[in-house]
């Protein structure tokens, strides 16, 4: 039946169908921001990896030309993002969905409560990769991120049919994606329907 899937679909999924990888079967949560298997989603971790904005090259943020002097590249254990700023991560997890689901994530209340909002796109049918995040810190005080823990859950939802385009199917621009993915924007020309 359709609508938002278990655990035990999680866990069947992740197991037999490779839907996320790596897969921890249960939720870590003592001395973390918790993370794993929940009883409708699984809560995924931060990369030690970001990209955090600055404004030392005065650049325009430009989703159609975007420059990558906006940010700075920064690796480790903890990333301090400063007041009222954005960066980028990714997930540790890689994910392979199938053709009649569709993934929605939703920032952890841990963070939330910390003035701290997670976006991340939808995961869409047959979109394959690490997700990019997106973490914006709302507060006039630097906060912390913690890789390597816990930052935001999936939910994970079927449908009674699959779909008649996938993400896959339209060779979409994100799809496969191993590393923090900056915007991207296709080639000019009139979009085609891809042949069946």
């Amino acid at each position: 039946m359709p609508g938002i899937k278990s655990d035990r679909w999680i866990r069947r999924m992740a197991e037999e169908h490779g839907l996320i990888d790596p897969f921890v079967d249960h939720q870590v949560g003592h001395g973390v921001i918790s993370y794993g298997l929940s009883a409708y989603g699984y809560d995924i971790r931060v990369s030690n990896e970001f990209k955090i904005f600055t404004n030392v090259y005065t650049t325009v943020v430009d989703p159609k030309h975007f420059d990558e002097r906006s940010f700075v590249d920064y690796k480790g254990d903890v990333c301090v993002i400063p007041p009222n700023s954005f960066a980028l991560s990714n997930t540790v997890e890689n994910f392979r969905i199938p053709r009649n689901v569709y993934g929605i994530c939703i920032g952890k209340s841990t963070y939330a409560r910390c003035g701290i909002i997670i976006n991340v796109t939808g995961f869409d049918a047959e979109w394959e990769g690490n997700a990019t995040l997106e973490i914006s810190n709302t507060t006039p005080l630097p906060c912390r991120i913690y890789a390597g823990e816990g930052i935001a859950q999936v939910l994970f939802f079927e449908s009674d049919e699959d779909c008649e385009t996938s993400y896959r199917d339209k060779k979409g621009k994100y799809q496969g994606q191993q590393r923090i993915t900056l915007p991207r924007i296709l080639a000019g020309g009139s979009p085609e329907k891809p042949s069946s």
